[in-house]
Order: structure tokens, then sequence, then C-alpha cells
């Protein structure tokens, strides 16, 4: 299977590395020569908790170069996914699946108004990775990936795609209610990326603090609200509790969204809590804290280059 996993991020490079390890054909796409050369080079480096090793998979910035996929992985931000999935349309045939693995709601709608819904697979993954330089990754934690249709299906493709990942070593499952899954991870976001981004405290640190637990509870019990109305069915009982677990499990993380803004880079804003914003809003729901949130978040990235203190 050509398998070709757009974006070298964290978790691009995570899954491109841990997918070269099979016997299937990898490829890793960057848009920016420069930064493929390097890692083409390279190798990528993985960092992980046994040690570190490398793999080595085709890279390019040529589109041209790749040919028709199997399967288009996509692991670009979420503002990039119209960008990534209109680049990669050439080697979409009819065969090809394009799964996401990304943050945030959305991004299935977005490439399936260019691949078509029909091959677009779902999907969230709990693993962890961070991005050290081009190419080279600190794997800090396995976690299992679940994958599905948004409409349930279980195709033949689908199945061969978890053999692969779980040959790799990437433990991962398919799920029928791709849905609610993709929502459970969002309130969990919700919960921790914004606040942690602003208050600039790692995950467990943001429970310790009563102010911030006080804050990350009506943001959470908002988004929760929000998804009962849609009649989403998540997969915890107790939406605040489950944030809170994760803050625990993962106290020395440093999520992606205070990363950025540490880099004073974009945030995926919009696609975690914007995203409960515009819900509520074509639902007559009020969502305060949230708003509070992505405006504050938005007042941040307008500010990096203000020259202030």
């Amino acid at each position: 299977m050509k398998i070709v996993v757009v974006g070298p991020g964290a978790m691009g490079c995570l899954f491109a590395a841990y997918l070269s390890r099979t016997k299937e054909d990898i490829w890793l796409l960057d848009k920016n020569s420069e930064k493929a050369a390097k890692i083409k080079q390279q190798g990528i480096i993985v960092e992980a908790t046994s040690g570190s090793w490398q793999a080595h998979p085709k890279v390019t910035a040529n589109i041209a170069e790749v040919g028709t996929a199997d399967l288009i992985i996509i692991c670009v931000k979420s503002y990039n996914t119209k960008e990534a999935i209109t680049q990669v349309k050439p080697i979409i045939a009819d065969n090809t699946r394009v799964l996401t693995l990304q943050n945030g709601l959305g991004n299935v709608e977005i490439i399936s108004e260019v691949a078509g819904q029909e091959k677009v697979i779902g999907g969230v993954t709990n693993q962890g990775a961070t991005l050290v330089s081009a190419g080279h990754i600190k794997h800090a934690g396995k976690g299992e990936t679940i994958i599905g249709r948004i409409d349930g299906k279980i195709p033949v493709e689908m199945r061969s795609i978890r053999e692969i990942f779980n040959k790799a070593g990437m433990e991962t499952r398919i799920s029928r209610d791709i849905k609610g899954l993709l929502w459970s991870k969002l309130i969990i976001n919700v919960g921790i990326n914004a606040l942690c981004a602003i208050i600039r405290v790692k995950n467990g640190r943001l429970i310790e603090l009563e102010s911030g637990r006080r804050i990350m509870q009506e943001a959470v019990s908002e988004a929760a609200k929000v998804a009962k109305r849609k009649k989403i069915r998540l997969i915890y009982d107790d939406p605040l509790a489950k944030v809170e677990a994760v803050c625990e499990a993962t106290a020395c993380n440093v999520c992606s969204m205070l990363q950025d803004v540490l880099k004073k880079k974009r945030t995926e804003i919009d696609f975690i809590n914007g995203v409960i914003v515009r819900q509520a809003q074509g639902l007559g729901i009020s969502v305060p804290v949230n708003a509070m949130l992505v405006d504050l978040i938005k007042a941040i990235e307008a500010s990096y280059d203000s020259g202030e203190v």
C-alpha cells in the first residue's frame, strides 16, 4: 500500500516513522522544499522512552514525484486542511482513502468537499509526540488510535489500514461512531488547550489552580451542553471528570496550543473552542466562557508583532 503522510509536524513524522517499519511504500510530503531535503537526508529521528532510532521514508515537496496514493494521512494544522487536500488532489484516485488525524472539528467536512465523503476516514489518536526540530521528534507516550467513517460503514480497506497500523506498532481499532469520538476529544481540548495557552502552564498545573479549574469547568460544561443538544453520544459519562483525568495523566505535557503561542504561531482555536461558539449560536445556546477564550487567544495572536513587553 502506498501511504502518503501530509505534514511533517510531530504527529506526521511519528506516523511516517512507525509506518516505515512495515513493508509498505511510505511517503512524507512537505510543502517546504528545504525542510523536505533536510528530512530526506537525515531521516526522521525518534526519541522514545526505550531509546532513539531513525526511519527513512521517502520525503518530497514535489507532489508529482509521488504518484497515485492508496492512503493519504492528513496531519497538518486544521487551518491548513483546505490547502493540504487541494495540494494532494492530483494523487487521489477512485480507490484512494484520506484519513484525518487532526485536532478539532470540521476537517472531515473540508476534506470531503475536495475528495468526496465516501473517500474520507475520520480519526483520533492518543499518541503523544513533540517536535524538537525538523524531522526530529520526542515520542512521549503511546496511545490508541481510533478510525471510522462518519456514516458508520466499515469497508474492507479500513480493516487493511487497521492491520497495517497495528503491524507498525501503532495500536489501532475501528469505531462505527467516529463522530462521538471526535466530539469526545474536542471537549477535552476545549477544557485544556486555550486555558493552558493563556495561563502558560502544563496540563497538570491547570487543575491545581482553583481559578483555572473553575474556568475549565465552565468551558467543558458549555461544550457538553452543545453536544447534548446535538444528540452526540460521548464516550464518557462525566466530561469534567474526564478532562481532569486527562490533565493528571498528561501532567507534564505542554499542550499544542501553548506550544504555538510560545512560538508565536497561529493556533487552532477556531477548530476547538471556536467550534463550540459557532455551534452554540446555531442552537441558541449561550457559551460566554468559550467565547471569551476564543477572544483571548485571538488577542494573544494579534499581539505577537506588537513589540509590547
